[in-house]
């Protein structure tokens, strides 16, 4: 059974604050005189309100019981009777009538089979593009709302749902398992048998989490993906399934065991199967992007500090060239140009090594100038050089926007990856790139330029991770870094949608008529802007015309507030974690995200305290 707390099936709330009852709870006169013009007796119109005044939250008639005794309260002191008039029905044939008074008074029809007829359509249309009961019970309960029907019990929407979401699975199970070859459908529930010296079936390679982002593991996770590769290509099969349900049927065979998917039926199996394998390739995928990232940062944040350090071992280096530039100035200063100066100069330089010898040192520190640990890198890329390369075979990498010079860069990279010369000749565009970089990537060398074979795969791989961050690069069939593109309607899907769309928000479904709503509510909220702009201490406009937002000033506390304070804080006790957890939980109910993902109520004990012990014990550990 689905659980209440994960659906938007209307309830009192457990606690109601003093505004809560006004806005919601308090009769209006219209509806006062509705009452005292239906019914008499002042018990009979305490009902009638009540009813009234639950019914207009809810969308359905509650149990006399479960109306929480604040509304009730609430109620009788708007009416001014005394607490002699209780609420209930003495016999049911005065709560019908009441009931129906209400249902005219509201315009809303009692469920019936048109309703029923209602509710079944719109959850089958929902079922073929979302899987999650809780999600296809919202459907019906907005559609029956919308219809202005009378909501009906939980348990009917649950039973509901649950029959109408069975029977389209069952037909998409059944179109999955007609694709499938024969040789292919044993290959398929071969995984679900052990292997003979692991004691351990392939099913569960399946659902194999990411290690944490190292050379092996990477090594480890490319290994992976190439064998779920070989399964083959799953999508074609799961054609008419969208991804949101594909997704919860893998979530769902994730959290099964062999012994438990060999218990549904073929169909059934098959697609959850297909479904994990799919669901695990993009994951798969995901988690090498993942790691490919993290490792490169691994080596920016290794030749950062690696830099550091040379600043560090050249601070001795830096003072003897200062010394020595210092000694040579000096000469030209104090003596004239002559060969005798020349002399003195390269007395200076030779007890320090000599000219050639100090330029080289100048040079080694030109190269780390300005923070340029580039150079560094290689020394930490090179370890990770294979296996880089070999995940860049086995993903697809693809552009999103007209900029094609880093995917080409990338797969002239991969087709030199086997050279092993220092430099080469070939022309490449590196517009992509930075002039630092270029200048590090391209050296001169006589009269030709070439390419620092090391610094150009660094210098590819880098701008790769920059280019995957932000979305200018994705990934074929992957989740996390795949084209946004490729989520987004067509236009002829859209045409068919725009009048309803813009009947649900408000909107005019014209070009003309748009524009004009849009008009008309700027030009109303620029008006209401000017108006209270006289009384807006915040917001000034400066002289050039430009809206200035103030700081808010600090308001000190007063000396009553702060011995108030002090005190609360001595009276107030203490109290464990367990305990704070158990309050929270009591207020939002928060533990009602822990259940099972389908939805239904959890089958363990005391499930709440259990999820609260749970919550409890990283917090501990921190």
């Amino acid at each position: 059974m689905t659980s209440i707390e994960r659906t938007a099936y209307p309830r009192f709330k457990r606690q109601l604050t003093a505004k809560e009852l006004t806005e919601i709870y308090t009769p209006t006169k219209t509806e006062i005189a509705f009452a005292y013009a239906t019914t008499k007796g002042g018990n009979n119109i305490l009902n009638l309100v009540v009813l009234l005044k639950a019914f207009q939250r809810l969308g359905y008639f509650p149990k006399i019981l479960d109306i929480p005794a604040k509304i009730v309260n609430h109620i009788r002191n708007n009416l001014k009777f005394s607490v002699d008039i209780v609420l209930g029905y003495e016999n049911a044939k005065a709560m019908y009538r009441h009931r129906t008074a209400i249902r005219e008074y509201l315009q809303v029809t009692q469920f019936n089979k048109n309703a029923l007829h209602l509710a079944i359509s719109a959850v089958n249309d929902s079922a073929q593009v979302m899987d999650n009961p809780a999600d296809l019970m919202n459907v019906a309960i907005a559609e029956l709302i919308k219809q202005r029907y009378e909501l009906p019990g939980f348990n009917t929407l649950n039973r509901l749902v649950h029959r109408v979401r069975n029977v389209v699975n069952q037909k998409l199970f059944a179109l999955v398992l007609s694709r499938l070859s024969n040789d292919y459908k044993e290959r398929l529930l071969d995984l679900l048998d052990s292997h003979p010296f692991v004691h351990r079936s392939p099913y569960n390679n399946l659902k194999q989490l990411p290690k944490r982002p190292t050379r092996n593991h990477l090594n480890d996770l490319i290994a992976h993906l190439t064998w779920l590769d070989s399964l083959g290509d799953v999508k074609p099969l799961l054609a008419d399934i969208t991804v949101a349900k594909i997704q919860h049927f893998a979530a769902e065979a994730r959290v099964l065991d062999v012994s438990e998917i060999k218990e549904f039926n073929l169909p059934k199996r098959t697609t959850l199967i297909l479904c994990l394998i799919y669901s695990a390739q993009v994951m798969t995928r995901d988690n090498l992007v993942e790691m490919f990232l993290k490792k490169m940062q691994s080596i920016h944040n290794n030749a950062k500090k690696e830099l550091e350090l040379i600043k560090k071992r050249y601070q001795e280096t830096i003072e003897k060239l200062v010394a020595v530039l210092t000694n040579v100035l000096q000469v030209f200063v104090d003596e004239p140009r002559s060969d005798e100066v020349i002399n003195k100069v390269n007395q200076v330089l030779i007890p320090e090594g000599g000219a050639e010898q100090l330029l080289n040192e100048c040079e080694a520190m030109n190269a780390y100038k300005g923070n340029n640990y580039f150079p560094l890198l290689w020394r930490f890329y090179k370890s990770h050089r294979s296996t880089f390369f070999r995940l860049i075979s086995t993903l697809k990498f693809e552009s999103t926007t007209s900029e094609q010079s880093l995917i080409e860069a990338l797969n002239f990279v991969k087709e030199i990856q086997g050279r092993r010369g220092q430099f080469f000749k070939d022309t490449i565009d590196l517009d992509f790139a930075s002039p630092q970089w270029q200048k590090l990537v391209f050296t001169e060398q006589g009269n030709q330029t070439k390419i620092v074979r090391r610094h150009l795969e660094v210098c590819v791989f880098s701008y790769l991770v920059a280019e995957l961050r932000s979305g200018d690069i994705c990934v074929k069939a992957s989740e996390n870094y795949a084209d946004h593109r490729e989520q987004l309607l067509t236009w002829p899907e859209c045409l068919p949608l725009i009048d309803q769309y813009c009947t649900d928000l408000g909107f005019a479904n014209n070009a003309v008529g748009f524009v004009e709503q849009l008009r008309s509510w700027l030009t109303d909220t620029a008006a209401t802007v000017d108006a209270g702009y006289p009384d807006n201490r915040q917001l000034v406009i400066n002289d050039l015309g430009e809206p200035v937002l103030k700081k808010s000033p600090r308001h000190e506390l007063s000396p009553s507030a702060s011995v108030l304070l002090e005190a609360v804080e001595q009276q107030f006790p203490e109290r464990n974690l367990i305990d704070i957890l158990r309050n929270v939980d009591y207020w939002t109910n928060f533990t009602r995200h822990f259940g099972p993902m389908s939805g239904s109520d959890p089958k363990i004990d005391r499930a709440t305290e259990r999820y609260l012990l749970t919550s409890s014990l990283p917090t501990q550990k921190c």
